[in-house]
């Protein structure tokens, strides 16, 4: 299928692209900044710069394409205030209407509409068991949601399959509700928040990704979705597990009071009870991968780091591209001016598994060498350099190669940690992303230079 993706650039959306391109679908990406796209999506697609919430050009991409599906929305996470609200009701509001506008003029509809809505449809609910069945709640997110949905299901009056996805508490690493959480946790500084009794419907980013490929691809998934794990927990019991895989104490409560005093209106989210089913998906057919949250948990827990995906299309043989991409004296060409780069030593001529180099760069005024040595030298295939000593706790880069459409994709997969233990690491990491973003928004201007795209 030809896929048109809102929010691909979001936390969730780069997942779905990831498992999309691994189905085999054809994936169009509507995004505000075309050239930092270009190095945050994990897939090469199509990219298509607009903002969802106006009537752009960007519309007329829609003609012809099989699915949509929309992702995009202002992050609710955060202190509200009044401009905030407007942006959060906005941003969902009209970037749907725009699109269920667009199904109406359209020659030729796609066949599916998958939406993301959230499970805050149904407000704080105690202990009541909630299906997609069960009545709307109250509060300012379940107003959002009914709206929200009040324009997703206007697809169908152009006869389009129409879904939307009542998404939970997304677990993932590097991002969704463990990205604040984490850090305390794995000081010994976390707590269950509030009483604690309230129920938490969770979902693995993983498998929040695959029921939405899931509702895109099985036309017997309609209506609203519960986007949730089969097993919910209260947060006494999601706070305790957290801290058990950490090896870490779990005795430092939020209480009520200080999480309205620290996060207003918002701590409604952190705070609201809902022990919401997952039956409707399951009989539609899809498999958990982490139905567990120990599983789930863990799996996040035991990654270390930070991670950068992305890939890049040239119209060039592969071993061509390999032959320059293995030479380190090329390494020069296709890094910034700024960086002063020089290679100061390598130990065999040409690159191969054991290879060990050292180059000098200069950052932020600052000085310093970084050795590296080559790992898993596999000719037009990939090849990773590790480093020995340098800036980073941890830097592992892997270049991969593949053959497509007549030239070769270039993926870079870079996992990496910074010194300085968890409060070094959640201070530093917001500028050392900056920096690596700008450093391969240049690479990836010289390779398409060099190579043409």
């Amino acid at each position: 299928m030809k896929v048109f993706v809102t929010g691909a650039t979001g936390f969730i959306g780069k997942e779905v692209l990831y498992l999309l391109r691994e189905r085999g679908h054809s994936i169009i990406a509507l995004t505000r900044n075309a050239e930092k796209a270009s190095i945050s999506l994990p897939v090469v697609c199509e990219i298509v710069e607009g903002n969802s919430q106006k009537s752009e050009e960007w519309i007329q991409k829609l003609e012809g394409v099989d699915a949509v599906l929309h992702l995009a929305g202002e992050n609710v996470a955060g202190r509200w205030n009044a401009h905030r609200k407007r942006e959060i009701v906005r941003s969902r509001i009209e970037s749907t209407r725009n699109l269920t506008n667009a199904f109406e003029n359209l020659e030729q509809k796609p066949s599916v509409f998958v939406s993301a809505s959230a499970i805050g449809y149904y407000g704080d609910r105690g202990n009541d068991e909630l299906n997609e069945n069960s009545t709307l709640g109250t509060g300012f997110l379940a107003e959002v949601c009914q709206s929200w949905e009040d324009e997703i299901f206007r697809a169908m009056d152009s006869g389009i399959r129409t879904v939307a996805m009542r998404i939970g508490v997304v677990l993932g690493h590097d991002g969704g509700a463990l990205k604040m959480m984490l850090p305390p946790f794995r000081l010994g500084l976390g707590g269950k928040l509030g009483s604690g009794h309230q129920w938490m419907s969770w979902v693995h980013l993983r498998d929040l990704a695959g029921m939405l490929v899931h509702a895109l691809e099985n036309n017997n998934v309609t209506g609203p979705i519960n986007a949730v794990s089969p097993n919910p927990v209260t947060n006494r019991d999601f706070t305790q597990k957290l801290a058990d895989i950490l090896s870490r104490p779990a005795i430092f409560p939020l209480p009520l009071a200080v999480l309205r005093m620290v996060f207003g209106e918002m701590s409604q989210i952190l705070i609201a009870s809902q022990k919401t089913s997952a039956e409707k998906i399951r009989k539609a057919g899809y498999k958990f991968t982490y139905p567990n949250l120990s599983n789930a948990l863990k799996v996040i827990c035991d990654r270390i780091g930070h991670e950068l995906l992305m890939e890049q299309w040239v119209p060039t043989p592969i071993d061509r591209v390999f032959s320059f991409f293995s030479d380190a004296k090329n390494l020069a060409a296709i890094t910034p001016p700024f960086l002063h780069f020089k290679i100061l030593s390598q130990s065999d001529k040409k690159f191969c598994s054991g290879t060990i180099y050292t180059y000098s760069l200069k950052l932020h005024g600052v000085r310093f060498n970084w050795e590296s040595r080559i790992m898993d030298f596999q000719p037009n295939v990939r090849f990773s350099d590790e480093q020995i000593k340098g800036p980073y706790s941890i830097w592992h880069h892997t270049h991969q190669f593949f053959e497509k459409e007549g030239g070769t994709v270039i993926r870079d997969r870079i996992v990496y940690k910074l010194p300085g233990w968890v409060p070094g690491d959640v201070m530093a990491h917001f500028f050392i992303r900056k920096d690596l973003e700008s450093i391969f928004r240049y690479r990836r201007k010289k390779i398409k230079e060099l190579f043409g795209s």
